[in-house]
């Protein structure tokens, strides 16, 4: 606060004061030195300079809990001690929590006056009403039960009919729609229209179906006895819920609950904000949009807003193809800390779309202590006759794309988020040094992303060569940071080893000799950790070679890593000594250059060994005993400076002989036969 005094002497003042009072000396001697005293401790008192104010506030946005080492820096940086540190910022927190409730007090205020007049208003209506369809006098009363269902069923005939529409586009030219349907018109925007009401009615039976599945005794699940996940009975679903399949599309739906470290409010304000939920998301959500927002909610909180959005889906490994899809997203308040977020695909014409979204979403509830218990439903159709055997059983079970990958990725996220507030004191980094590690390790997993996944704009080619398997793909695209042309190439495969073994294997800074051939033979050690969670595993790290070689490299490698019941991921990238120590001074990290490679490692799908027993370490599909993981290992070079430089042979021959040595390493390692 702008000319704030220091409370902690106030304070001492004021004690020292009421003691004196409380003595009952009412010699005027006394009373005259008291008052010198007082006079000459009130000379001491200064107000905090313009430049202190400007630094607390700068920081106070970025952290409004500093804890004592990070007072003891400010005191040092502005002359202050932690004590006046310390009290300046619990005043500011108070100021701003007056702020907030001046606010919301305000608008509650605009809310009982807006709702005041409306009252009015329809008191004056009810006192004459009149029946729409005769004229005549008419007794108000609430909407029915009955006439509450036949709105449902109204909305759901509504869908019905769009299906209608969407197969008679097949057979004729140009688009026919529901609103061209009623209106007797034809020609629509985009083949498909939709009034707001149309898309509010399937929001309501969307939100409603959602609010069924997630029943906790819904005769329509079924646990599986090994996995002990839910699974839905497609047959009984149809017959309730009157859908039905589209030929040759697949079906995957299921069912998760958990608890997850984050409040309902600020869930759904990640759900409902694009970017924070493909942040959120970011190892499924390749990119998010909103297209259109129909409804923002009332009372200025996401109660009732409606949106239409688009995105795509990532799966990680080049043999499956991104997934496109638009949906509505609504969100609903239940009950106090009780909301819900449905997704569903507002457009049936499935010749524009390999995926349908059916009611798909989460149930959350508010348990105290910023913790909430999340139940998680997805639910979709899409075209699997494209989708590379290998991943198929991944994809139909929960652990691909499933409720199972969503809460864990949301759990995983939270967690890392809670970790980094309270283990600022253990990097042995400024606040500004850790941020700008972090923002350096989240381009360099994104850019990881981009490099192993499918693309809509860059196509990924076969990669022929003896030494690798035939799944091995390979493709170039524009950088620039390094400014050139960058190839990238992966492959997956299926290993008979489990997720948490060959993970723990590639974390192992003593293993990693033994398959990484930046290593150079040289065993390697941290220099630098920072957790993402309270056990060993998910956290970014900074690691030089160990004992002697030290000395003898100039460069570094920057990994992050995580791990969770959906997959893992270990990536890690080459950066050279000095621009490192820039970043970890708080330095900006944008202009350091990262080529990252990796390894992602998810689940076979299996919860048994049914899938696994047909396919043998290349990804064949051949007999096999025991459970396994599937390994996606993704490289990048630098081609050439110069962005049009075209692909040569030489490139193709360093990235195929890197992702065949690193792979014959780990079946070493692991003695896994070739």
């Amino acid at each position: 606060m702008n000319g704030d005094l220091d409370i902690s002497k106030v304070d001492d003042e004021f004690e020292s004061d009421s003691f004196e009072a409380m003595s009952g000396d009412d010699n005027d001697d006394k009373h005259e030195q008291r008052s010198k005293k007082k006079k000459k401790k009130m000379s001491k008192y200064r107000r905090h300079t313009s430049y202190q104010i400007q630094e607390l506030e700068s920081f106070f946005k970025v952290c409004p809990h500093p804890n004592e080492k990070q007072r003891l820096e400010l005191g040092s940086k502005l002359s202050l001690e932690s004590k006046q540190i310390k009290f300046w910022f619990q005043n500011r927190r108070t100021q701003m929590k007056t702020q907030l409730e001046r606010h919301e007090n305000a608008i509650l205020k605009q809310e009982n006056e807006k709702l005041r007049v409306e009252n009015g208003i329809l008191k004056e209506a009810m006192r004459s009403p009149t029946c729409t369809n005769c004229g005549g006098a008419a007794t108000p009363g609430e909407v029915s039960h009955e006439q509450h269902q036949l709105r449902m069923e109204n909305a759901k005939l509504k869908y019905e009919l769009d299906k209608l529409c969407a197969l008679a586009n097949r057979f004729i030219s140009g688009s026919i729609s529901l609103e061209q349907l009623s209106n007797g018109g034809v020609g629509s925007q985009d083949g498909f229209t939709r009034g707001t009401s149309t898309f509010m009615d399937l929001a309501v039976v969307a939100m409603d179906e959602l609010i069924r599945l997630a029943e906790v005794n819904n005769p329509l699940w079924i646990k599986c006895s090994k996995s002990e996940r839910d699974s839905m009975k497609h047959e009984e679903y149809t017959s309730i819920f009157a859908g039905s399949r589209h030929p040759g599309f697949a079906a995957e739906s299921s069912r998760e609950t958990g608890l997850v470290l984050i409040n309902s409010l600020t869930l759904v304000e990640t759900l409902m904000d694009t970017n924070r939920w493909a942040e959120m998301f970011e190892c499924i959500v390749a990119a998010a949009s909103t297209v259109e927002v129909i409804s923002n909610g009332s009372g200025g909180y996401r109660n009732g807003s409606l949106q239409l959005m688009q995105a795509e889906f990532q799966v990680m490994s080049p043999l499956v193809p991104i997934r496109q899809v638009k949906f509505l997203r609504y969100c609903k308040q239940h009950g106090d800390g009780l909301w819900a977020v449905v997704d569903v695909s507002y457009d049936v014409n499935r010749e524009s779309q390999d995926l349908k979204r059916l009611p798909s979403g989460c149930i959350i509830q508010d348990i105290g202590n910023s913790c909430s218990k999340v139940t998680w439903i997805e639910h979709s159709e899409y075209e699997g006759s494209h989708i590379h055997p290998l991943y198929q059983q991944l994809l139909g079970s929960s652990v691909g794309l499933g409720a199972t990958k969503w809460l864990a990725t949301l759990q995983r996220r939270c967690e890392s988020y809670r970790t980094l507030l309270s283990s600022q004191d253990q990097t042995g980094l400024s606040l500004a040094g850790t941020k700008s590690t972090l923002t350096l390790a989240q381009r360099m997993k994104l850019n990881f992303y981009s490099g192993i996944t499918g693309s809509p704009v860059h196509k990924w080619e076969k990669l022929v060569a003896e030494n690798v398997g035939q799944d091995a793909r390979i493709l170039t695209r524009k950088s620039l940071q390094p400014f050139g042309i960058v190839l990238s190439a992966a492959t997956s495969m299926w290993l008979p080893v489990t997720q948490q073994r060959l993970f723990e294997f590639l974390c192992d800074s003593k293993c990693r000799n033994q398959w990484d051939i930046l290593c150079n033979g040289a065993s390697m050690e941290n220099m630098l950790l920072i957790p993402k969670r309270q056990r060993e595993g998910r956290c970014v790290s900074l690691l030089q070679p160990a004992g002697k070689h030290q000395s003898e490299s100039s460069m570094l490698i920057l990994q992050e890593t995580w791990s969770d019941a959906s997959g893992a991921l270990v990536v890690y990238a080459p950066v050279d000594v000095p621009s490192m120590n820039m970043v970890m001074s708080g330095g900006d990290s944008a202009n350091v250059a990262l080529l990252p490679s990796g390894f992602s490692i998810s689940p076979d799908g299996s919860s048994s060994s049914s899938w696994s027993d047909q396919i043998d370490t290349s990804g064949g599909l051949v007999n096999h005993e025991k459970k396994g993981c599937l390994l996606t290992v993704g490289f990048q070079i630098l081609v050439n400076n110069a962005p049009t430089t075209k692909l040569n042979i030489e490139s193709v021959q360093t990235v195929n002989n890197l992702i065949a040595c690193t792979i014959h390493k780990i079946r070493a390692a692991l003695s896994i036969p070739a």
